[in-house]
Order: C-alpha cells, then sequence, then structure tokens
C-alpha cells in the first residue's frame, strides 16, 4: 500500500505538488541533501534476513552477514548520522545507544494499545522510526511516518534500506500536511510534538480530522507538574529549547481533547523525568537532561520554570 491510496481524490492535487517539491529536493544537489544521499549509496548494497523488533532494542542485521571491511563502513555511516535522538538500535550488532531510551516509552504505551493488526497508522513526528519498526511487530497494514526534518528522513531511509519493512513509509511530512488525510488513519501517535506547535488546539482539530469513525489518538507530552487546567508558556525558552511554546499539566491537556471534539478521553500514565531516560551518549554528545535542569534545584528548569514530567493520554473519535 502506498500512502497516495490514503489521500481522498479531492487533495490529492495539493499532495501531487508537495510529493513533486519533496523529489525535486532528495534529488538535487544542495549539500545537505547530497551528503546524505551519498552516505546512503554507499551501502545501499547492504540487506539482511534478521530483524528483531520485539525486544527493547531494535535489531537490524547480524555481523556473520558482512564480508570483512563491511561493518567499520556501516559504523562509520551510522555515526555520520549522529546524533542518534531515539533508540537504542543495533545495526549488524553495531550497537547504537541514543540519547533517549525510548523502549521505556514504547513499554508504557503498549499496554493501552488497541489491536494494530492490519491497520493503517500514523507516526507524526517520527523522527529515526524507533517506534515505527516497534509497531511493525504488529503486522500493522502501514505505518506512514510524518516527519520534516531530513537528518531524521535520511536516518529511516539508511535504516529500512537494510530492514526492507514494505508496511512502514516515511514522508517528508510535517503535522501541517495531516488534515489532508481526511479520515484515513485508524491510530495515529502524537508523541513529543504538542508542545512544540504555537497553536496546538488547532493542531488537534487537524488531527481528528484525520482519523476514521472509531480510531484512537496516542498522546505522549512534555508536562507541568498540577491539578489545574493550565500551561505554562515561556518567555523565551524551556529546558534550553526557544521551539516550546504551551507547556500543559495532564488536566490541561485532557481538557484540549475533550474541547476538540474527542471522546474516552484517559490519562493512563505519568512519570517525573530523570537523566537515565534521557542524557549524553557515544551516540548524541551534545546537552541533555541534566544541562536543561536547575544544578540546585531538581525540580526546576534552568530558567527557573517547574522541571517537567511526561504524561500520557489515550482519546478515540
Amino acid at each position: 500500500m502506498s500512502y497516495l491510496d490514503l489521500m481522498p481524490h479531492a487533495h490529492r492535487e495539493e499532495i501531487g505538488k508537495l510529493r513533486a517539491e519533496k523529489e525535486k529536493l532528495l534529488a538535487s544537489d544542495k549539500k545537505g541533501v547530497l551528503v546524505y544521499r551519498k552516505l546512503l549509496e554507499s551501502v545501499r548494497h547492504l540487506g539482511t534476513g534478521y530483524l528483531d523488533f520485539e525486544g527493547d532494542v531494535v535489531r537490524i542485521g547480524k555481523a556473520e552477514e558482512l564480508e570483512s571491511g563491511e561493518q567499520s563502513k556501516v559504523e562509520k555511516v551510522l555515526r555520520s548520522l549522529m546524533p542518534w535522538r531515539k533508540g537504542p538500535f543495533s545495526i549488524f550488532n553495531i550497537d547504537v545507544d541514543a540519547e533517549w531510551r525510548s523502549n521505556r516509552k514504547w513499554r508504557r504505551v503498549l499496554p493501552a494499545l488497541p489491536d494494530l493488526k492490519g491497520k493503517i497508522i500514523a507516526d507524526i513526528g517520527a523522527s529515526n522510526g524507533y517506534y515505527m519498526f516497534r509497531m511493525a511487530q504488529h503486522n500493522p497494514a502501514l505505518v506512514l511516518g510524518f516527519e520534516p526534518y531530513l537528518h531524521h528522513y535520511f536516518t529511516f531511509r539508511l535504516l529500512n534500506g537494510f530492514a526492507g519493512v514494505d508496511n512502514l513509509q516515511m514522508k517528508l511530512l510535517g503535522v501541517e500536511q495531516i488534515s489532508l488525510f481526511e479520515k484515513s488513519f485508524d491510530i495515529i501517535f502524537l508523541m513529543g510534538i504538542i508542545y512544540h506547535r504555537s497553536s496546538p488546539v488547532d493542531m488537534l482539530r487537524d488531527i481528528k480530522k484525520a482519523m476514521k469513525p472509531g480510531s484512537t489518538l496516542i498522546v505522549e507530552s512534555q508536562a507541568i507538574p498540577g491539578k489545574e487546567p493550565v500551561a505554562l508558556f515561556p518567555e523565551k525558552r524551556y529546558a534550553k529549547v526557544p521551539g516550546t511554546y504551551f507547556v500543559p499539566t495532564a488536566t490541561c491537556l485532557r481538557n484540549w481533547l475533550t474541547r476538540v471534539g474527542f471522546q474516552e478521553v484517559e490519562i493512563f500514565f505519568k512519570h517525573g523525568m530523570n537523566s537515565s531516560e534521557q542524557r549524553k551518549t557515544d551516540w548524541m554528545a551534545f546537552e541533555s537532561y541534566s544541562d536543561f535542569i536547575n544544578p540546585d534545584n531538581p525540580e526546576l528548569t534552568v530558567e527557573g520554570y517547574p522541571a517537567p514530567i511526561r504524561v500520557y493520554l489515550k482519546a478515540r473519535v
């Protein structure tokens, strides 16, 4: 199944133009694109018959499948795609320890999931596809990753170039395009995205348009502690991130979903953050969680705002 099969006829012309723009970009010799494309081309002949998406580590390939010198070549390509934000992965027995221990998030989400078998799924802000590979274990009809950033897009292209999983597709699309897929998805994942949007309620309305009757939305978000239905709007940055807008309480986020018209809205998990879940590694050498928190008071960010917690909600259309 192609993602274009999901498009209502009314939007196919618009998405066709967008697709042509993206294909032109990906075929261009712009430095950013060309570097990524050459990396992929250097190992495009490699593939594997070994896939394991069931455990915490997404495992693609074994070292013994490679000829002499190929593993070091693969590692060089993988390191050229640093920083690795989501993981962990094992690629031909090369362990990629990403910044986020995304396996913990997936374990929290798993008990709340409906059956994924045969479903059409969207992963908004899919990054390098870690969660898409975990979904593949459940035999969905299609998982479409919405990912506007070239770095993440090409990282997924590399990984699935090795893995060859046909029902996983990623496109250079953002949440801005989700409403073009009217009534298309059985399940939508929106994890780690909503606080980066300046109009979160409008975004939720667009997402709802893309969902079939009876479908499920899974939302995971940064949040602030408290029971009041309020959201923090930082003056400049929150935890050193300038692209953070509304950071809600769990109650506030639940109310956004309810006001948009979602049904059966449930807060099914909350937890505090710490530097064992998000941290610097050999594969992500930049600042991470411990650098964002006040060293004298772990309940505050470096700006003096309440330190983040993470919240998980489930809702239905």
